[in-house]
């Protein structure tokens, strides 16, 4: 299993970035995808899952804002963050639960200035 983020970067307050998860060596029809974070100093938090039927959950921080999304056709799932805010400066981990164990994408930086 492959998990492959990226569209991490800096913007000012109110902006938006959108980040890709592209999955490699998995049935990615049935797996929940998740979206993690870890600012610095603070443990990692999960921020948005979503489910292989396309059910969705956020964390209260950012509902409203960020929308989780999967393209079934392309293996990726998504993390569209609108309205960010300095508080959401973050790394972004793309996950997933596969088969009873844990796999990580590689971090993506999101910085969002005041």
């Amino acid at each position: 299993v492959q998990l492959q983020a990226s569209g991490g970067g800096s913007v000012e307050a109110g902006g938006s970035l959108r980040l890709s998860c592209k999955t490699s060596g998995m049935n990615f029809r049935i797996a929940t995808m998740s979206w993690y974070r870890q600012a610095p100093g603070k443990q990692r938090d999960l921020v948005a899952d979503i489910t292989s039927g396309g059910g969705a959950n956020y964390v209260d921080s950012v509902k409203g804002r960020f929308t989780i999304s999967r393209d079934y056709s392309r293996n990726t799932v998504y993390l569209q963050m609108n309205n960010l805010k300095p508080e959401d400066t973050a790394v972004y981990y793309c996950n997933t639960n596969y088969y009873s164990r844990q796999w990580w994408g590689r971090g993506t930086q999101v910085t969002v200035s005041a």
